[in-house]
């Protein structure tokens, strides 16, 4: 944490891994059991899956700033309302979290998974980073722990990782999978049944696992869904295992 003469107040994002508490790193347990604020992300009405995370990690007093998004998956991220309300949401939280620091009070911020892989971070870290010391901790990402949950090795000898969010159009979903010798979709929800079409399209729906909550209560680990298949939320993604060279 901060020197006792640094008058500003130590900004870390800090990575807690994709669900399960034993699978945050010492270091991240470390810095938020000795955090004076923790700020953490979620929904509307809802604690959120980083402050479930740290459950029982926190220290007695400590002040916690929940920042509770304006809107998640309700409007199209390509839709100018969702940028502006999430670029004036993550400003008056860079604002929240610059009074704790400007006070000289440590501020961790959880991020689920690796703060800089998809990380809600991201946008607090350029905002506040220019201005105060900051530290980035990894963490164990989403989807390393959803593919060693479903007993699944996902890329042998040569083969190449693509990383796909479900949010692309299908066009788009297409062309890179075309090229993939593996494949991670996430960011799944509604975008299941778009997916579903361009794997089959593709001959890849045999080989592909859904994992839904992976590491997390409520885990639920199976092969493709059928094309009706309805229950697919935000924290379910589809693993493409590669097929190269294998010893």
């Amino acid at each position: 944490m901060n020197s006792p003469t640094s008058p500003l107040g130590r900004l870390y994002g800090v990575g807690v891994g994709p669900g399960d508490p034993e699978l945050m790193t010492l270091k991240a347990a470390r810095l938020i059991r000795a955090a004076p604020v923790i700020a953490y992300f979620c929904k509307q009405g809802q604690r959120g899956h980083g402050r479930t995370i740290i459950e029982g990690f926190l220290a007695d007093g400590v002040i916690e700033e929940k920042l509770a998004y304006p809107m998640t998956t309700e409007v199209s991220a390509a839709d100018p309302v969702y940028h502006s309300a999430l670029g004036g949401f993550y400003d008056e939280s860079a604002r929240r979290l610059a009074d704790h620091l400007d006070a000289g009070r440590d501020v961790v911020v959880v991020s689920e998974g690796d703060p800089f892989f998809y990380g809600s971070f991201m946008p607090i870290f350029h905002r506040l980073a220019p201005s105060y010391e900051t530290e980035v901790v990894a963490g164990v990402s989403g989807m390393a722990g959803c593919w060693t949950r479903a007993r699944t090795p996902i890329t042998y000898g040569d083969d190449i990782l693509t990383v796909l969010p479900a949010t692309l159009d299908e066009a788009a979903l297409r062309r890179h999978l075309e090229l993939a010798d593996a494949a991670v979709i996430m960011k799944l929800g509604r975008h299941f049944s778009k997916v579903r079409a361009v794997l089959e399209e593709l001959n890849l729906a045999e080989r592909t696992v859904y994992v839904e909550r992976g590491t997390m209560a409520g885990e639920k680990i199976m092969k493709l869904p059928p094309a009706n298949f309805t229950g697919a939320p935000y924290f379910a993604m589809l693993l493409v295992p590669g097929q190269g060279r294998r010893l």
